[in-house]
């Protein structure tokens, strides 16, 4: 076991939004190797998961354990906590155990605004945001890192959540705003554990994309599924979505066919697939991958120093 030399903070969004970036393209090429995730329910208290992967073209192969847990804010932790360990290709021989909660945030943003990056219909705009929690957060730094935001447009059932995560943006001209006002935007983020839809088709004009984030277990959704049907819909892993993303609740009961699905991110980051036109509508349906977490746990460590990720 390797322990390695630490310091405090996160590797910087830039960096972060780089190597999720090349990720994405080696699934795109067809190179990582990576099941579906697991889910195991924890009766009454939530559910945990299991995500292995192999970058080959990277060396990387490992496997991240991470839980969700609605009930933990009212024990002072948070609601998501991960590790990821990482193990010798070679000889199957464990290399470290890493703290990946905070890390598991930022790697989700920055699948977002790399989606952002190449989906958004211009490279200047104004970003609507859907809940103002952690996730939100990481969305928000992740995107501004990767485009130009002039303008911050937030909503939260709780406004006085969006209020302070307004003012943390200040200098993004952040407000807290209706939920149509924030749908009113270039880039629309959408992270809330919602289990009904949240955001209504007639609220999206053409052009707008979509970050659906939140829906990453069977059950949730945050989208109304008319809008799944007039947009162009791209995810990062087909099976999954399938299984837990924003599609999955149309899907099983009849309201979406899996079939209309545009491409992944994967193949959009490696020019096999792209927005159709300015007008389209485009949507980033996003599960969370293994090959995220061991690629931004990679960079947390890497070097001669690392970052210092206590556990809770």
């Amino acid at each position: 076991m390797i322990y390695y030399p630490v310091h405090s903070g996160y590797p910087p969004y830039t960096e972060v939004n780089r190597v999720i970036e090349a990720v994405f393209a080696e699934h795109g090429r067809g190179d990582a190797r990576m099941p579906p995730k697991v889910y195991v329910e924890l009766v009454g208290s939530g559910d945990f998961r299991t995500m292995p992967a192999y970058l080959p073209e990277l060396g990387l192969a490992g496997v991240k354990i991470v839980n969700v847990n609605p009930h933990n804010r009212a024990r002072g932790l948070p609601t998501v906590m991960a590790l990821t360990v990482f193990i010798d290709v070679e000889t199957g021989a464990p290399k470290a155990i890493i703290n990946s909660t905070e890390l598991t945030a930022m790697r989700t943003g920055a699948a977002g605004a790399v989606a952002a990056r190449y989906l958004a219909p211009r490279q200047t705009i104004a970003l609507g945001v859907i809940g103002a929690g952690r996730q939100s957060e990481a969305l928000v730094e992740a995107t501004i890192a990767a485009l130009a935001v002039e303008e911050i447009r937030v909503w939260s059932r709780t406004e006085k959540h969006a209020e302070a995560f307004a003012a943390r943006y200040e200098e993004y001209n952040a407000r807290s705003v209706s939920i149509e006002h924030a749908c009113d935007c270039d880039v629309l983020t959408t992270a809330t554990p919602s289990i009904t839809p949240l955001i209504m088709a007639e609220w999206i004009h053409d052009g707008t994309h979509i970050n659906a984030i939140g829906a990453d277990a069977p059950g949730k959704q945050e989208l109304d599924p008319v809008l799944l049907q007039e947009a162009e819909v791209f995810v990062d892993d087909r099976s999954q979505a399938i299984h837990s993303g924003e599609i999955n609740v149309p899907v099983s009961t009849g309201r979406y066919d899996p079939d209309r699905l545009t491409g992944t991110l994967g193949e959009v980051v490696t020019g096999k697939k792209g927005r159709s036109s300015l007008d389209a509508i485009t949507i980033f349906d996003s599960t969370g991958l293994a090959i995220q977490d061991l690629a931004i746990a990679a960079l947390a460590v890497q070097g001669s120093e690392g970052y210092k990720l206590p556990f809770p």
